[in-house]
Formats: C-alpha cells, structure tokens, sequence
C-alpha cells in the first residue's frame, strides 16, 4: 500500500512539473505577503485592506513567490472579494498558506496556476467557501493533520486534483462543484469526513477516490456524471477503506459506477447506478452491506473474488435491476405465499457468490407520476412510453416499471387513465 501512495504522488510531481515547464513570469509580480500574527499586512503596500478581523482583497495579485499568501494569524476572514490571486504554475508553488492556524475563513477569492491553490497544513476548523480553484495541480489540500475544516460551496476545474485530503480527518466537503479535473476529491489516510451533496463532472480519472485506510468515511448525496473514461476509473473508488457510508449517490454516465477493492465492511444504500460501463467491479472483497440500489442500464457487473450481502431480510429486500427478468407473484420470505410485494419471485444471480434474494419489481423511493421523462410537461412522449408498455407485466421485455403509475405489477387502463387526464399539464 506504501508503494501505491508513493507512485500516486510521484505521478502528481511529475505533472506538475510539466506543468510548471510551460508557465512564464508574469512581468510585476510581487513576492509572498504575510497577514502576520500580530494583525498587521507585510508588505503594508499590499493590496489588502483590513477592517478589524476581516481582511479584503482590493485588486488582483500576481505573485511569482511561494506561497503567494501567508496567514499567521487565527480567527480572521480572508475575503477576495471576486479578485484573483494568479500565480506561476511553478513546482510547489502555493496560492494561499495556513499552517498551524484555526477559525479562518478564505472566501470569494479565484486562485489560479499555482502547484496547490489553497493549502492547509496541521490547521482545523477553517472554512474555505465560495472560490474559484482554476488550473492548479491542485486545487484545495488539507495536509497532515487537518480537521474540523469545512470546504462548501467551491467552483473547483481543470486542477490535477479538486480536492485532496492528505492524513486529515473529520473535514466537512459538501456542496462545491467540481468538474474537469484528473481527479475530482481524493482521499488518502483520512477518515471520519463528511462528502456530501457535492457535484461532479467530467472529472477525467475519479470521480472519487478514497484510499489507504481511509475508513468511517461517509459519501453521500452528490451526484457524478459524465467521467472517468479510463479502463481502471469510476465514479467512487474504495481501495483498502472500511466502514464508509455510501448513500444516495447519482452516478450517472461514467466507465464505472462503483469500484471496490480490498474495501470491507462498507454499506452502499440508496444510490442510483445509471448508464455506466460498468454499475459495480468489486475485486477481493467482503462483507460489504449493499441494499436499495437502483442499478438501472448498465452494461455490467464484475465481480472477482468476493463474497457480499446484496439483500436485507424480507421484507426490506434488496435492490432494483433493469435486466432482472423475474416475475411477482408471490410474497413473504421464501415467496411462495400468494400475492405480490413488490419484489421478484426469483432470485437475482450477479454470480456464484453473490445473489440478490429480493430484486425490487420497482426502483427503490420512486414516487409515480404520469411525467415519465421528466421534462415539465405530460405530453405525447408520455403517452408514447405507456402506449409502448401497456399490458405488460414484471417479466415480459416490454415492462417498464416508471409507467406503472398505482404500482399494482400491470400496465392497464387505470395508469392510461391518469396520463389522459392529466394530459397537457405541467409538473
């Protein structure tokens, strides 16, 4: 595991180093300024105004120093104020500094080009919010070790890295955008944070990566679409962490969806899979609780050497398949007493080791309505989709369980009924 943190950080040296090769100077570019600890700004030519605790930005810094900004002082706001703080792209290189520091804000500041933009070292309960992280290795990292920081509400692109978390525990990252990095959030040696409601894109290698005994972690409610093209990539990637959440995730158009490995004892609940190369790969692993998922087209499944628990006892049962091809006509928890329940008559079989013993008949939470696209208005291409499915059952190839609006198992007259007289009506 050492050698594989070690080469991961090699590869981040070695690209920002190419990185670094093809910046030049900007001509007027000042060396480092200190908010030092007695309050004062050195240089005090320095475009910095200080108002008490709060320290403004009042124009732009290009700086050819590391780091370009040094906070030495606690319980301060730093606020750009919309201005940029641009440096050189060179080697190590840092945009804004705190070591050792506690209770500062960094907000509404754009850090561009710079080997880290924000860094934090041995610092806790700092928030950095609303800034924009642009063209930096990357683009905020909390060091060794950092905790109680809260990063919210960040706009995060084209950095080698988004966000990344270095031996630092119980950090808040929620609701920050960030799309188009190599990695989108990494997580090495930390545990006990907080990933939520976050929102990636296009983030060429992970969307999430979390790794080295990062255990206790939870992820939930973000949504992550649209990257991870590459052979070994995926939305959310566990390598050798245990005992993290992961709960109602988006994770949409992707080369894999989950990846596993050497992950035990994780819980995976709630989360929609759609359209991925691949919904989940899971390599030696165990005891992994995986429940009320929505594995919805993907191409498919690979699973290498482990054994894991697709299913709750009945009747909570177990997760939705768009490919299970089983029926619904019995109940209770050998489904052999007469009358449906909403979950297949027949096992899901992923593999020899791995079976769902309750496959949903519907996705887990999905509340009917007669907008079957969701796009705002019950229309023609309504009407089509239940034109399309009707009189079909769970089991025949043209079921479709979205149209199956009381969710009695048939598509028949009453479900015509409410799309006809809701027809033309916005939602």
């Amino acid at each position: 595991m050492k050698r594989t943190v070690t080469a991961i950080l090699l590869v981040m040296l070695l690209t920002s180093m190419l990185y670094s090769a093809f910046k030049i100077t900007p001509v007027g570019a000042v060396g480092t300024i200190y908010i030092r600890a007695d309050g004062s700004v050195d240089p005090p030519t320095a475009p910095i105004q200080r108002n008490g605790n709060v320290y403004t930005l009042t124009s732009n810094i290009t700086s050819d120093a590391d780091p370009a900004i040094v906070v030495e002082r606690d319980n301060i706001m730093v606020d750009g104020s919309g201005f940029m703080v641009e440096g050189t792209g060179a080697i190590l290189f840092r945009g804004i500094y705190l070591n050792g520091r506690s209770n500062v804000t960094i907000k509404n500041t754009a850090i561009e080009a710079f080997d880290c933009g924000i860094f934090l070292a041995s610092s806790s309960n700092n928030i950095i919010g609303n800034n924009i992280t642009a063209n930096n290795y990357c683009g905020i990292w909390l060091y060794s070790p950092s905790s109680g920081n809260s990063i919210s509400g960040n706009n995060i692109t084209n950095n080698g890295v988004g966000i990344l978390l270095d031996s630092s525990s119980n950090n808040i990252v929620s609701g920050n955008n960030i799309a188009n990095n190599g990695h989108g959030i990494y997580l090495s040696r930390s545990s006990n944070n907080c990933i939520a409601q976050n929102n990636l894109t296009a983030n060429d290698w992970f969307g999430m990566r979390i790794e080295a005994s990062s255990s206790n972690n939870s992820i939930t409610e973000n949504t992550i679409t649209d990257g991870s093209i590459g052979d070994a990539r995926a939305a959310i990637s566990l390598l050798s962490s245990s005992y993290c959440n992961v709960a109602r995730n988006s994770l949409e158009r992707n080369n894999k969806g989950l990846m596993f490995e050497y992950a035990d004892d994780n819980t995976v609940v709630e989360n929609e899979i759609v359209g991925n190369l691949e919904g989940f790969s899971i390599a030696s692993c165990s005891n992994n609780f995986i429940i009320h998922n929505s594995f919805i087209d993907n191409t498919k499944y690979v699973i290498l050497n482990s054994t894991n628990l697709w299913n709750a006892s009945y009747p909570s049962g177990g997760n939705y398949w768009s490919d299970y091809t089983g029926i619904d006509l019995y109940c209770g928890s050998y489904q052999n007493e007469t009358g449906s329940d909403k979950m297949g008559d027949t096992p899901y079989v992923i593999d020899v080791n791995n079976t769902d013993r309750y496959p949903l008949i519907y996705p887990y939470g999905y509340v009917p309505s007669p907008d079957f696209n969701n796009d705002g208005i019950i229309d023609i291409f309504d009407l089509v989709r239940m034109a399309l499915a009707f009189g079909s059952v769970p089991g025949m190839p043209n079921w479709d369980p979205y149209v199956d609006l009381n969710q009695d198992g048939l598509i028949d007259i009453f479900d015509l009924v409410v799309v006809a007289l809701r027809f033309g009506e916005t939602v």
